[in-house]
């Protein structure tokens, strides 16, 4: 049986402002096992970003459990679910989050510096060689394209060997040419490292590529496909 590496049971949340509540997710469960992919889908508002951050450590619930490679986020705080995050997690964001001041091989290189590991930058190198960016890897992230820079993130997102991904529409800010060879890119590297990947996406051709599809609406998940038929 593959190891179930992120389990949420329940996840409800709750804003509050002043005397008004907004119900963002309301009673989300799923599971996901080691080396499987699983979109999350709907429309802008469904839940789906604050799913992903829920899951991630990144915030947390209302109410409900969430399970990250055996650790319960829920009942950590900040401090530890940041470690948590170092130790088994990589993120691709829509927008990149590379520092401006750091080159790509500096960028790629900071998961594994935040441990305290050394002698990190040939690790780093040969990540963004495999993204096909051996020759900018000096270049800082305004001297690259924005197909480049998520390259980049995606390098810096792998270096840590994560269990898990987590991709927020990692091709949302890229045109069709370089989405797709992002694309690509990602579950290339996400098959040869057997990770399990969560991704955000309102592409429905992206999330096809994926095993499984669930469709958010209101907060809630109203719909899961399998997607192995057409893969």
């Amino acid at each position: 049986m593959p190891e179930t590496v992120l389990q949420a049971e329940n996840l409800t949340k709750i804003y509050k402002s002043g005397s008004k509540s907004l119900t963002v997710l309301d009673d989300v469960s799923f599971s996901a096992e080691q080396g499987t992919s699983l979109s999350i889908i709907g429309p802008s508002g469904s839940g789906k970003t604050t799913l992903l951050g829920l899951c991630a450590g990144l915030d947390v619930p209302t109410s409900g459990t969430i399970s990250l490679m055996g650790f319960k986020l829920n009942k950590m705080d900040e401090d530890d679910r940041a470690y948590v995050r170092n130790q088994h997690v990589g993120f691709v964001f829509q927008n990149f989050q590379l520092l401006t001041t750091l080159t790509a091989l500096e960028n790629v290189m900071i998961p594994l510096e935040l441990r305290g590991e050394k002698n990190v930058e040939p690790k780093a190198a040969e990540l963004l060689e495999r993204v096909g960016l051996q020759e900018r890897m000096h270049h800082y992230p305004s001297q690259l394209s924005g197909g480049e820079q998520q390259r980049v993130a995606m390098a810096r997102a792998f270096i840590n060997s994560p269990k898990i991904l987590f991709a927020d529409e990692p091709t949302g800010n890229l045109d069709e040419e370089n989405a797709d060879h992002v694309t690509n890119l990602l579950f290339t590297l996400n098959r040869e490292e057997k990770t399990t990947l969560i991704l955000v996406t309102h592409n429905l051709e992206l999330a096809k590529k994926t095993e499984r599809v669930l469709q958010m609406k209101g907060g809630r998940i109203v719909e899961e496909k399998s997607m192995k038929v057409l893969s």
